[in-house]
């Protein structure tokens, strides 16, 4: 297989589009994250990278938790909207009206909406420059019954969003494209640019 050498950038090709959720000052906030892998298998970890300009990195380390929500291609405009606004400015959960529950994770709230909801206790919160690389303990997944075959999540029936750099950043679902990344979103709700 014939490859192209390409500009080195912090992505993995494609990789999940993920709503992590957290508690900022009492009320649940959400934003979206592309940068977001399992980190451990024994004992059970996801890492996520926030920009250390996110409103709910602030929840984070209140609580020392955070949610991993996994919305399906239904949920790209919703998606997109949570990483283009700041939760300082704006309720998130009102505008793409959502359902927010809660579970074994304090402060760490679900979308109900999403297919996928993993609750994680923060244990390492590491500065890397822009971001913030945290470590979180899985301590409950919980996932919807109509997206389980066989007692097993099915990617298929989850049908999780994922996005794709270059030209230009888009998202996509197992199947194909579904909209433009920062510019879907826009539908939900009109902004303006900082």
């Amino acid at each position: 297989m014939k490859k192209t050498k390409i500009e080195v950038m912090p992505m993995l090709f494609p990789h999940a589009a993920v709503l992590v959720g957290a508690d900022v000052d009492g009320q649940p906030d959400f934003t979206t994250v592309a940068w977001a892998t399992i980190a451990c298998g024994t004992p059970p970890f996801i890492a996520i990278a926030l920009n250390h300009t996110r409103h709910s990195l602030k929840g984070v380390k209140q609580n020392m938790a955070f949610s991993v929500n996994i919305p399906g291609k239904a949920m790209v405009k919703e998606t997109d909207y949570c990483g283009l606004v700041s939760g300082a400015k704006t309720d998130k959960v009102k505008d793409c009206n959502f359902t927010v529950s809660y579970g074994e994770v304090a402060n760490a709230p679900y979308i109900e909406q999403c297919p996928v909801n993993i609750g994680c206790n923060a244990e390492h919160i590491i500065k890397l420059g822009s971001h913030y690389l945290i470590a979180g303990a899985v301590k409950e997944i919980l996932v919807a019954e109509d997206c389980m075959a066989g007692g097993k999540p099915d990617a298929a029936r989850i049908d999780p969003l994922v996005v794709m750099a270059d030209p230009p950043l888009t998202y996509h679902s197992l199947g194909g494209s579904l909209g433009a990344a920062f510019r879907i979103g826009k539908e939900i709700k009109d902004i303006k640019e900082d």
